[in-house]
């Protein structure tokens, strides 16, 4: 039998100790490589010859003896001398300490034929005035041979010359790939190549149209160039032609990007993906060169798919800017991409996704039919669509069975795909926090308030007075708007500080495509419910309805101004939605006009306010209760403002919610909480010598 060894065929994990690890050369090495030998010549002197070093004081005495037989002294920079002595005064001087050094040299022929001593940096007038001294007083020197000999180190002069050079053109290179950004190998040679990453059949992209949720729409004309790429014959028999190009719009985090990466995983073919800003640079002509590049790839990889991302980088429209010729560059740019969409020449199997939520920004040409055919709306997902996306991302998560999608869809109006996916990560995170083998509902209504406003502040220094003013601005809230028909129910409300605010209350407001009059009107009165109920119970306001205020006034000049829902402004519109007086001075009507609407809009934020103070003194018990309830709990839900005002008289759509076993825990333990239309927002402290506290309202 055969002790051979057999190889091991076993494949080396990452982690294997075994296996040898890859370096990876860097151009940054010779860079290095070159500085230390510059230093190394000029200052550690690597070069210098191995023979001993004498002085000239030794070199005097060894003249008066008798030793030296020649002297060779180099001129140069610095001024050297070689030292010969006589083979006979070595020998017989061989044991003295001066003349060990020379038996100890590995050369078997140094002491035959020398030289055998060096004197570096010699003077060169008092080298010479001692020799003609040591000649005139000692016969023994006479007989000395010195030669001058006209040294040239044509190697260190040519180092000295081609390394500071060098380090210049290094030191230009560099500079050089770093202003390329790395575009086409990084070299300044290369840097109006494009900077699109190439996805093929050997770069596997993982997303689908299964990993998008709730784009229905947007789906099934982006699948309808995805099956005209992989069928076409099934079109062109009809004489149809693809699409050249779609543009997805919509506001950030709808998903724009993951239907372009679903379509580069669908559609088989070479997909290039790049930034409007990635044609950007400081080098004038560089957009227009990387333009041109792009579509050369493309052309030579036809059928293809090219993607650009935040398009309105360089398709912004021309001619908006204030200062004349301060976006030439981007102008020539965006002009060389409307040439190479739809030009003089076709480009034939080249369709161009581009996406943007600056719609409006765009410039007329770019948006024509024959570069992009189509506008794909990318909007807010409605309530089966936030179910759906929630659905995507509770995958690959372990969740209890008490988790209702239907539930928290419903908590979430208003909420992009983005906003789910971060609700969805934050109640894994809170599970995780309080070592939890499974996410529960709890965990992801803590995660809808964090999302909402912020974390908690249980912590912080607040007066009883305070908390009390505080208490009744979040009932007066609450009050108002389970009074008032159009007004959306109360879900929570608290006065746990939480980011910026220092109390908020959660609605659930129904889902609606349009809004009336009066459902605005009663959402303006519940708005100013805290600040009514300041007055009503203290007599006096604070500056705690900061936020209120803000949404109030900007709710009340839409309707005067936008949608045309005031008598006395009639059916007209002053809103601009192509976004073209964006860079106009004037207002759009008459200072007559401008008073008219001032005048209306403070006569309907009052008219909405004195609602508000004449239902809480109606219901002023009801008031108190629910503001001392508030006070001993500081969280209460919809089954408190059952027990104290009753069920709502008016028709609505909730679920009824299970109440909360522990209501004096301060968490919202397994209780679904909603925003209204708008996030919680700060609110400003109270200034100057009014004891109240600052208050808020998180609708």
């Amino acid at each position: 039998m055969s002790n051979q060894k057999q190889p091991n065929n076993t494949p080396k994990k990452p982690g294997d100790p075994n296996k040898k690890p890859r370096i990876n050369f860097n151009l940054y090495w010779l860079y290095g490589a070159a500085i230390v030998a510059f230093i190394a010549i000029n200052f550690l002197d690597v070069f210098e010859t191995t023979m001993p070093k004498a002085t000239t004081n030794n070199l005097y005495g060894w003249m008066e003896k008798g030793f030296v037989e020649k002297i060779n002294f180099f001129e140069g920079s610095p001024p050297q001398v070689e030292v010969f002595l006589k083979k006979d005064s070595i020998q017989a001087h061989k044991s003295e300490e001066e003349f060990k050094e020379l038996f100890e040299n590995p050369d078997p022929e140094f002491v035959e034929k020398g030289p055998h001593f060096l004197i570096p940096n010699v003077n060169k007038n008092i080298f010479d005035d001692e020799i003609v001294k040591l000649r005139e007083q000692h016969a023994f020197a006479k007989e000395v041979e010195i030669r001058q000999i006209a040294r040239n180190d044509f190697f260190q002069q040519m180092l000295s010359w081609l390394i500071p050079i060098g380090l210049m053109i290094l030191f230009w290179v560099f500079i050089m790939r770093r202003m390329g950004g790395g575009a086409g190998g990084g070299q300044i040679f290369n840097i109006g190549k494009s900077k699109a990453k190439l996805f093929d059949k050997d770069t596997n992209v993982l997303v689908n149209f299964d990993s998008v949720a709730g784009l229905d729409e947007a789906k099934v004309e982006l699948m309808e160039i995805v099956d005209f790429l992989r069928n076409p014959k099934k079109y062109t028999t009809l004489g149809a032609k693809i699409p050249k190009g779609a543009l997805l719009i919509g506001p950030p985090g709808t998903g724009k990007t993951l239907l372009a990466k679903a379509v580069a995983g669908e559609a088989k073919v070479p997909f290039f993906s790049l930034s409007g800003s990635d044609f950007v640079e400081m080098f004038v002509g560089v957009g227009a060169s990387r333009v041109r590049d792009l579509f050369k790839q493309a052309k030579e990889k036809a059928p293809v798919i090219v993607f650009i991302d935040e398009i309105d980088a360089i398709g912004r429209a021309r001619g908006r800017s204030m200062a004349q010729g301060a976006n030439d560059e981007r102008e020539n740019t965006l002009n060389q991409l409307l040439t190479e969409m739809d030009g003089f020449e076709s480009n034939t199997g080249i369709i161009i996704l581009a996406a943007t939520n600056r719609a409006d920004v765009l410039d007329k040409a770019l948006l024509r039919p024959g570069r992009f055919d189509r506008q794909i709306a990318v909007d807010l997902p409605d309530l089966n669509g936030r179910k759906e996306i929630f659905k995507v991302h509770m995958r690959d998560k372990k969740l209890d069975a008490s988790i209702d999608v239907d539930l928290l869809a419903r908590q979430t109006p208003g909420f992009s795909g983005a906003d789910i996916a971060n609700i969805c990560n934050e109640a894994a995170l809170i599970a995780a926090r309080r070592n939890k083998t499974t996410i529960t509902r709890e965990d992801f209504n803590d995660a809808i308030d964090r999302v909402i406003g912020g974390l908690e502040k249980k912590n912080k220094v607040i007066s009883l007075r305070e908390k009390e003013a505080i208490a009744y601005h979040e009932a007066g809230h609450a009050t108002v708007s389970w009074m008032l028909e159009y007004a959306s129910p109360l879900v929570k409300v608290t006065i746990i500080p939480r980011g910026q605010s220092l109390g908020a209350a959660w609605y659930l407001p129904e889902e609606r495509q349009i809004t009336t009059t009066d459902q605005l009107l009663d959402e303006m009165a519940a708005a100013l419910g805290g600040r009514a109920a300041e007055e009503v119970v203290f007599g006096k306001i604070s500056t705690g309805a900061l936020s209120d205020l803000e949404k109030v006034t900007k709710q009340a000049y839409a309707m005067v101004s936008m949608y045309g829902l005031n008598k006395r402004i009639g059916n007209i519109s002053f809103y601009d939605s192509t976004g073209q007086s964006e860079y106009s001075f004037g207002k759009p009507y008459s200072e007559k006009t401008a008073e008219v609407i001032d005048e209306e809009v403070k006569l309907m934020v009052e008219e909405a306010y004195q609602r508000a103070i004449e239902l809480l003194k109606n219901h002023r018990d009801k008031l108190d209760s629910l503001a001392k309830r508030l006070l001993e709990r500081e969280v209460l839900y919809r089954e408190d403002l059952v027990e104290i005002f009753g069920e709502r008289v008016f028709k609505e759509h909730i679920p009824i919610f299970p109440k909360q076993a522990e209501k004096e825990e301060v968490s919202a333990e397994e209780t679904p909480i909603e925003h209204g239309e708008a996030p919680t927002e700060a609110h400003e402290k109270p200034a100057g010598p009014s004891d109240d506290a600052p208050l808020s309202n998180g609708e």
